[in-house]
């Protein structure tokens, strides 16, 4: 008996969190509610809060969901590309790619980014899963300067420039565009940040 309510609760979780996340996506935080969370998906309210207990804990267990897809660790390995210049022009590439921007829908994203002036929890969840990329990207640069591929003098900065330029692109995308397509600014974004990690600027 306790093996399948295991076996439940692994498969009722993530479903309730992906229907948290697509009612987030269609109505906005404040719009959402565990009712509309249980309406889209066919069930009813107090499985929700039978797995979750409150709606404070769901909204905690979706950031981690959330981070995990921020995070997408099979997206960024390039262990198969043996030769590190195509390494770097495929990390590049990917992290300026409209895929890997919209890994999470923006407006959740960015709703979590809000929340996270008021709720310290959430600060902090978000604060881990940046610096996390940022030290990912740090150790990248490491080990592209030694091989003369970029040249830096502080990977730390670097990492920290493009990362920010990386979130500031969603920005762009949705207040300076102009219609045109996310890839037209990201592209230029791109070529101007290999040119900087070439030339010494950090």
């Amino acid at each position: 008996m306790a093996n399948r309510k295991n076996r439940s609760a692994e498969t009722r979780k993530p479903e309730i969190l992906e229907g948290y996340y697509q009612v987030l996506i269609e109505k906005g935080f404040e719009g959402s509610s565990i009712g509309k969370i249980a309406q889209h998906l066919n069930i009813h309210s107090t499985l929700i809060l039978h797995y979750f207990k409150n709606k404070d804990n769901l909204q905690r267990e979706l950031i981690e969901l959330l981070i995990s897809k921020y995070k997408a660790e099979h997206m960024l390995n390039f262990n198969s590309i043996e030769d590190r210049t195509r390494r770097f022009d495929a990390l590049m590439d990917l992290i300026f790619s409209f895929k890997w921007n919209r890994t999470v829908d923006p407006g959740v994203h960015f709703g979590f980014y809000y929340k996270s002036f008021r709720d310290e929890g959430i600060r902090k969840d978000l604060n881990d899963m940046f610096r996390w990329f940022r030290d990912y990207l740090n150790d990248a640069f490491i080990v592209f300067n030694k091989d003369g591929i970029i040249n830096v003098t502080d990977e730390h900065k670097a990492a920290d420039y493009v990362l920010t330029l990386m979130e500031g692109l969603e920005f762009h995308a949705h207040f300076l565009n102009e219609g045109k397509p996310f890839e037209d600014f990201a592209d230029t974004a791109k070529t101007a940040t290999i040119a900087m990690l070439k030339n010494g600027t950090f």
